[in-house]
């Protein structure tokens, strides 16, 4: 079942997002599972909405891929984290890709 990650991660910034998001690559090599991702920032740090086919997907690819680019790019402390069951998921014809 797909579920959705909600994260919130104090103190960090657009330029550390960037790099992890470079280093990670996963807009040219996208993680198996991952079916959507939404980043933002407000005044307490990065926040992201992801679906993914199941927690156990988000889990591999955080292991295998994400946190080896979180320690190179030198992010402290851990985010909050927490997975819900996806009720309904709907993406407006024509929307596709990065932006």
């Amino acid at each position: 079942m797909a579920v959705v990650m909600t994260m919130s991660w104090a103190g960090v910034s657009p330029e550390q997002y960037d790099m992890v998001r470079d280093t990670v690559g996963w807009e040219e090599v996208a993680a198996d599972g991952g079916e959507v991702h939404l980043a933002w920032f407000d005044d307490q740090g990065l926040r992201v909405i992801d679906v993914w086919e199941s927690e156990e997907g988000f889990q591999s690819f955080f292991v295998q891929r994400l946190a080896p680019a979180i320690e190179k790019v030198g992010i402290a402390g851990a985010p909050e984290t927490a997975f819900t069951p996806l009720h309904r998921r709907f993406v407006a014809p024509g929307i596709t890709g990065a932006a």
